[in-house]
């Protein structure tokens, strides 16, 4: 969304944001796809760099109304994945000047393993129940 946003002025970008999130607060992919199609219908002429972007990758960020198992909100969102780019920067900051690539890599992948092993252990933002029943249901 925010790559869509950059291509609108700015008068109009807060009016433009709210009617584009509805594209992604329907109930359901088929009115997802009918209210997407209306809006870049609206806004083409307007603002067609931003329109193009919106239509290069709407298939690709419906693709969480395939699975109404799972809490859509929890995956039509990045907040996880900028959480923790966040993370990952803010403990490579400390640090400052790396001697040299390798213990960069050292001190990333220390944390991501840490990371993985937190949310397989303990706190699961998505129940593991549900991804595997997902997953057999997939395969059968």
């Amino acid at each position: 969304m925010r790559n869509i946003l950059a291509h609108i002025s700015g008068k109009n970008k807060k009016s433009f944001a709210e009617k584009l999130k509805q594209i992604w607060l329907q109930p359901d992919y088929e009115s997802a796809k009918k209210y997407a199609n209306g809006f870049m219908n609206d806004y083409d002429l307007q603002y067609p760099q931003a329109i193009s972007l919106l239509e290069e990758g709407l298939e690709e960020s419906l693709q969480f109304f395939s699975f109404p198992e799972i809490d859509a909100r929890k995956i039509s969102s990045t907040n996880l994945l900028e959480r923790l780019n966040k993370e990952i920067r803010r403990r490579t900051k400390v640090v400052g000047i790396f001697p040299s690539m390798d213990s960069y890599i050292r001190l990333v992948t220390s944390y991501l393993i840490e990371y993985s092993e937190d949310w397989s252990s303990g706190r699961s933002y998505i129940n593991p129940k549900v991804i595997t029943d997902l997953i057999l249901a997939k395969s059968a």
